[in-house]
C-alpha cells in the first residue's frame, strides 16, 4: 500500500506541476505534458513489481499503439476552444474521439497481427 500511495503522491505532484507551469508558460506546461513521464513511471513500477521483460515488452508496445489515436484529441480541442465552445464540450468531444479512435486502432491493429 505505501508503493501505492508513493506512486499516486508522484504522479499528482507531476499533473500539478504542469498545470502551475502551464498558468504560467502555456508552451513550457505542454511541453512538460508532453514527456512520456508517467509512461515511463509505470514502466519503473511494472519492471520492479514483475522483472519480467516480456510483460513489460508488452506494455511498451501498447503504449505506443495507444499514443497514436489519442493525438487527434489535441487538434481537435484548440479548434473546438477557437471556435467558441466551451472547455467541457471540447473535452467531451476530445474523449469522445479518443475512444472511436482507440476501437479503431484495436480492429486495425489485430489485422496486422498486433494484439492490444
Amino acid at each position: 500500500m505505501t508503493a501505492f500511495a508513493i506512486r499516486a503522491i508522484l504522479s499528482g505532484i507531476i499533473i500539478a506541476l504542469i498545470a502551475v507551469i502551464g498558468r504560467k508558460a502555456p508552451a513550457a506546461g505542454a511541453l512538460i505534458a508532453s514527456l512520456p513521464l508517467i509512461s515511463v513511471f509505470g514502466m519503473i513500477w511494472l519492471w520492479r513489481d514483475t522483472t519480467d521483460p516480456l510483460l513489460l515488452a508488452s506494455h511498451s508496445e501498447a503504449t505506443f499503439w495507444y499514443v497514436l489515436p489519442s493525438l487527434p484529441m489535441f487538434l481537435l480541442m484548440p479548434w473546438l476552444l477557437r471556435s467558441g465552445h466551451s472547455f467541457w464540450f471540447a473535452l467531451a468531444s476530445g474523449i469522445a474521439l479518443t475512444l472511436m479512435l482507440y476501437l479503431a486502432t484495436i480492429v486495425i491493429a489485430a489485422r496486422f497481427g498486433v494484439r492490444l
